[in-house]
């Protein structure tokens, strides 16, 4: 039996990263939401339900070569945001 949908507020901390990636043309790296006080457990879970993406890229500093995560909003994550910010 399906449970009804509640209204949750939305969640101060979700509006944040949400506003960051927003605000980053190429999104940012795992590493700077971590920066950012971002938990992986949150970033985990905008991916989920589809407000944000990841891709593994591969990044050049200091001559050697790493992968890193990079985080990007999705047009959901942007709609949600519009809502929040009403």
């Amino acid at each position: 039996m399906r449970r009804p949908h509640r209204y949750r507020r939305p969640n101060p901390d979700r509006r944040r990263a949400l506003e960051l990636l927003a605000g980053s043309r190429e999104g940012c790296t795992k590493a700077m939401m971590r920066a950012h006080g971002f938990s992986i457990d949150m970033l985990v879970e905008l991916v989920k339900v589809g407000l944000a993406t990841t891709k593994r890229e591969r990044m050049v500093a200091s001559g050697r070569q790493t992968d890193v995560a990079r985080v990007r909003i999705t047009e959901a994550g942007r709609q949600a945001l519009a809502k929040m910010s009403k």
